[in-house]
């Protein structure tokens, strides 16, 4: 599996607040940029999405992948490739949440390796801002 790139960001509400923001892939058109379209083909015994279809606009690259995701409870979830994009070839992601003093705790983890060469340090850039954009949405959207 390919270097995962993380950053994290405080947000000020409960987990149980945050993850429901998480679980509802079908909403993040309206707050995280780049994200066009998430369809829920399956969801799990615990309602939360099992597997999904996603389509973004990556700046140079557009694609529409399948991803599986296995939760554990309101503290992570997971994510992985399971039907390869016309651009991507992988994907590993996580959000990590732990309640902090000023509120919660969000680790945002992604790898992702796609048909085209890359240099990693460009690469891990790419993912970086990606992580960034999503956190600062997601922030902004549960505070708000």
């Amino acid at each position: 599996m390919a270097d995962r790139t993380s950053s994290s960001i405080t947000i000020k509400a409960a987990k149980t607040e945050i993850m429901a923001v998480i679980a509802d892939l079908e909403a993040y058109p309206g707050w995280a940029s780049g994200i066009r379209e998430f369809a829920v083909e399956e969801t799990g015994a615990d309602g939360r999405p099992a597997r999904a279809r996603l389509t973004f606009d990556g700046g140079p690259f557009s694609d529409t992948v399948g991803l599986s995701y296995h939760w554990e409870g309101d503290d992570a979830v997971r994510w992985e490739l399971v039907d390869k994009g016309n651009v991507v070839t992988s994907l590993h992601g996580a959000y990590t949440l732990a309640e902090g003093g000023g509120g919660t705790d969000v680790t945002y983890e992604l790898a992702v390796d796609v048909r085209v060469p890359m240099i990693g340090m460009v690469k891990r850039k790419a993912e970086k801002r990606i992580i960034d954009s999503a956190l600062k949405g997601l922030k902004r959207h549960v505070e708000s």
